[in-house]
């Protein structure tokens, strides 16, 4: 049973859409090749960088209300995401366990697909966040810049490898999302929220997880077709090897640079010293409210 799913498909006009958007069907499906994802990002990195340059001599643009709405539409797109794959995934769990859930080809369903679909599109929509950042005259962080094309990235590459393990690390970072883009959201609408250090812990959380999980899946993979009665396995785990191995080096790089973030924004030692102090009663220095934020 999954009764949000079932309410939208009762209310959305489905049959009337091609086979090729409701299903993944590579070279068909919108950005579903590889030249047509690598030109998309290089034009999206292209786009940023051109608006950045425009933007040298230019007072920044806040955007409050184009800013709002797309950081309000990612956040209850991920809660209606997240809502959607669960429904379809707990009761797998409950009946045949996580491990035939993460692992099984079954688990790689018709409407899970879908959801990946979605997500996957998500990713590119979320590129606009860099756009914000540039048109605001923000620093682009090569973790931002990075974390965000090379997620479209592996996106593209799961779907392509067809990994029944997708839904954990999708959903994990749906959770996370859900939360973020609120937060975003509210502050830019002047509103005050505490907890950004534990978002970015959040985080961290969220990758060390998804290693867990990805690891011992690639283990189960390679003991079981490999070297079945020479290592202990569990069974394969489905999907694609290079999709596999792509999203263990990724995911472990993407892990490396949020604690480096975390230690470079929130533990950096003070520095010591006496400030000079500017004639409106400012230490040189010294922040002005509008300090600089990763995004």
């Amino acid at each position: 049973m999954a009764p949000l799913a079932d309410f939208l498909l009762a209310h959305a006009p489905l049959p009337s859409i091609p086979y090729y958007l409701t299903s993944y069907v590579p070279g068909e499906t919108p950005l579903s090749t590889t030249p047509a994802v690598l030109l998309t990002l290089v034009s999206y990195l292209a786009v940023v960088f051109s608006v950045q340059a425009l933007m040298q001599n230019q007072k920044p643009h806040k955007l409050t209300f184009l800013f709002q709405a797309h950081n309000l539409f990612l956040s209850i797109g991920s809660l209606l995401l997240l809502v959607l794959m669960l429904e379809e995934m707990l009761p797998r769990i409950w009946h045949n366990g996580i491990y035939h859930a993460m692992c099984h080809q079954e688990s790689w369903t018709h409407r899970m697909e879908f959801y990946y679909m979605i997500n996957y599109y998500f990713k590119y929509l979320e590129l606009a966040d860099t756009v914000f950042l540039a048109f605001k005259k923000k620093p682009l962080a090569f973790l931002h810049v990075f974390h965000h094309s090379a997620t479209a990235l592996l996106c593209y590459g799961q779907l392509n490898g067809r990994t029944s393990i997708s839904w954990v690390v999708i959903g994990l970072n749906l959770a996370v999302h859900v939360l973020m883009y609120y937060y975003y959201y509210a502050t830019a609408g002047g509103a005050k929220i505490w907890w950004k250090e534990y978002l970015t812990m959040m985080q961290i959380t969220q990758f060390v997880v998804d290693l867990f999980v990805v690891y011992v899946g690639t283990y189960m993979h390679f003991a079981a077709t490999y070297y079945d009665g020479i290592v202990p396995h569990m069974g394969n785990c489905s999907g694609s090897e290079q999709a596999a191995i792509f999203g263990c080096v990724l995911l472990t790089s993407y892990l490396g640079l949020f604690i480096n973030f975390y230690f470079q924004t929130y533990k950096k030692p003070e520095k010591r010293g006496k400030l000079q102090v500017n004639g409106n009663g400012m230490g040189n220095g010294a922040l002005n409210g509008n300090g600089h934020k990763m995004e």
